[in-house]
């Protein structure tokens, strides 16, 4: 019998490519989305292509009552959970969004899924819980100093999560992203930002005309003078998850753990890759910096080798490539 699990944020940028891979490795999905940030469109796009049986979802927000769903949805071994708003610069001027909708929202997910007797989840979490980087590359025992309210956000939850597996047998299993790339494999789910804050994205797209591009980053101290990021490929990054899944499933215990790929690109770096992948040279121009950046954040992934027996199988190219297909059949993204 297939593994049914609820993938919460199913419609947005990672977590539709995610519902993606789970379809195609046999799970029964059960999507939740306020679709405030993420779209239908892919979801009924993998509706018509796995079908129905496979693949429903729900519109709610996390913080509403969600029990009517859990019963509907009975026999749910695990939840997948992505939806939580994630822009830092956007943290910085309102925190009080972030604290509502990440931490009190998981807060009300994670009392649904005690009450209905589901006890293992997989939380989608950030490197920016553990702020400025003292060493590099960052481990998992790295102090946790958030930088901005959005990193902040989710370590709490990570600190509720760790109560509620010593108190309530919670069991689950964190993982720390660090700077997520690319699309579908076959360039059928991608991002759908508009606009993307995300550099490759927007890197991407300026590349193939769709829109300007602007340096969004402050001067660091680094060789070219911008920050140097950890770019993991989203398939990459979601296989990871199906590994945690079957961590806990097999009596796996609680555990938080970096996924990226243990090297670092600047952002320059990345622009002239997207400019040799394409072979377009673009404007680069500068415009108001990000609030709550810092200089260099690369992970150490020897943990996720060691407990997962995960390891990251696509290049920057890979994830250019994807990308590129992606906005090439898709120049406006996902229409709501």
């Amino acid at each position: 019998m297939a593994k049914k699990i609820l993938i919460t944020g199913a419609g947005g940028y990672i977590a539709s490519v995610a519902t993606y891979l789970f379809l195609q490795n046999g799970y029964e999905v059960v999507g939740l989305d306020n679709f405030s940030r993420g779209y239908k469109q892919p979801l009924e796009l993998l509706q018509d292509k796995f079908g129905k049986e496979k693949l429903r979802y729900y519109e709610a927000n996390l913080s509403d009552d969600l029990s009517s769903i859990f019963e509907k949805e009975s026999n749910i071994d695990a939840v997948v959970h992505y939806a939580a708003l994630c822009l830092v610069d956007e943290s910085m001027k309102k925190p009080e969004k972030y604290f509502s909708n990440n931490v009190c929202g998981t807060q009300n997910l994670l009392d649904t899924m005690l009450k209905h007797d589901i006890k293992r989840i997989v939380f989608s979490s950030t490197c920016a819980v553990y702020g400025e980087a003292e060493y590099v590359p960052v481990d998992e025992k790295h102090p946790m100093n958030p930088a901005n309210p959005y990193g902040e956000s989710k370590k709490m939850v990570e600190k509720i999560m760790e109560w509620y597996s010593n108190l309530k047998d919670l069991k689950y299993v964190t993982l720390r992203y660090f700077n997520v790339c690319g699309a579908s494999e076959d360039g059928l789910i991608g991002d759908s930002k508009k606009p993307s804050t995300l550099l490759m994205q927007n890197a991407i797209r300026g590349a193939l005309d769709i829109a300007p591009f602007f340096i969004t980053c402050p001067q660091v101290a680094t060789p070219d003078k911008t920050p140097i990021r950890d770019y993991v490929n989203v398939v990459d990054l979601n296989e990871a998850h199906l590994k945690a899944l079957d961590y806990l499933m097999a009596g796996g215990k609680s555990e938080a753990i970096n996924i990226g790929t243990g090297t670092g690109n600047s952002v320059m770096d990345i622009v002239d890759k997207v400019q040799s992948v394409t072979g377009k040279t673009f404007n680069v121009e500068k415009t108001e910096p990000r609030q709550g950046e810092y200089a260099k954040m690369v992970a150490s992934i020897e943990k996720a080798k060691a407990v997962l027996q995960w390891v990251p199988k696509k290049s920057i190219e890979d994830s250019v490539k994807s990308m590129v297909s992606w906005y090439t059949n898709h120049p406006k993204g996902w229409e709501r």
